[in-house]
């Protein structure tokens, strides 16, 4: 949930151009390595150490129940992808869920060690999940992995793989239609600034070319198709409103930005109960 850069020696270049699987996941981990000291020091109040949000806006799973009604949790086997510092995984556990903290970062699951907890962690990426077919029976992700992979279709067979007939996939997005206005908190980033159609990736290089910072862009339908083409069912798509009560910034989002347009889209998805 950041487009932040991290200061260096030399300052990256932003540019839009094509970026593989491989140099996606490659940009993405040595991104969060550098960057989650800095992440979980600016928001980590915000998103607390086992508060399970959704996104900028502040949507809360404990009000929200996207996974299903919170008492039903208990027993069940929950993979977080792109956990972070696996606050929400605290949130899953003192419900009585099992979860599974995934995360590309190593640095970032440093973080989660250090808050502490008993929730098993695990350095993966998201595309190859390390996990014996029907091993859970839900899957979340709030902002990780998904808009910053190349191929989000092979992210969602490999969730449907995991999940159990009848399992539930949600995850969070930024929403598609802020592509198309920059990535600014205030009134300059009311005017719409580049074609919500054009797909092609936002890049941040260094000075020999190699990504540093890669995140990729779906249109709604596309995400839609995405979802349906992984192998599930959309049963509900949420556009969270701004609350009255968050005054915060967060890069692009802001309380200005976000009363008129949404920011995050949160894809709430269902396996099917046939096996694979």
């Amino acid at each position: 949930m950041s487009q932040e850069i991290h200061e260096s020696e030399s300052e990256p270049e932003a540019t839009r151009r094509t970026a593989d699987e491989a140099e996606s996941s490659r940009a993405s981990r040595g991104w969060w390595d550098r960057n989650a000291d800095d992440y979980q020091s600016d928001h980590g109040a915000f998103l607390g150490d086992d508060r399970f949000v959704w996104g900028p806006e502040g949507l809360d799973e404990a009000e929200a129940a996207l996974l299903g009604p919170t008492a039903e949790l208990k027993g069940l086997d929950v993979l977080e992808i792109g956990a972070g510092a696996a606050q929400c995984s605290r949130w899953l556990a003192a419900r009585g869920a099992r979860p599974v903290a995934l995360d590309l970062s190593h640095r970032q699951l440093q973080h989660a060690l250090r808050i502490g907890g008993d929730v098993p962690l695990v350095e993966a990426d998201a595309g190859r999940l390390p996990f014996q077919d029907g091993s859970f029976d839900l899957a979340c992700s709030a902002y990780g992995a998904v808009p910053f992979v190349a191929d989000p279709v092979q992210v969602f067979r490999e969730v449907h793989r995991v999940l159990r007939p009848g399992g539930r996939w949600v995850f969070s997005v930024t929403h598609p239609i802020r592509w198309a206005f920059p990535d600014e908190p205030g009134p300059e980033g009311l005017s719409v600034a580049a074609s919500y159609f054009d797909r092609v990736p936002y890049v941040e290089q260094d000075e020999r070319g190699d990504a540093v910072y890669v995140e990729h862009h779906r249109t709604l339908g596309d995400r839609v198709r995405d979802v349906v083409a992984g192998g599930f069912r959309l049963i509900d798509l949420v556009e969270p409103e701004w609350p009255e009560w968050n005054d915060q910034e967060w890069g692009g989002w802001s309380p200005l930005r976000g009363h008129l347009i949404p920011g995050t889209a949160i894809f709430v998805c269902e396996r099917d109960h046939r096996p694979s």
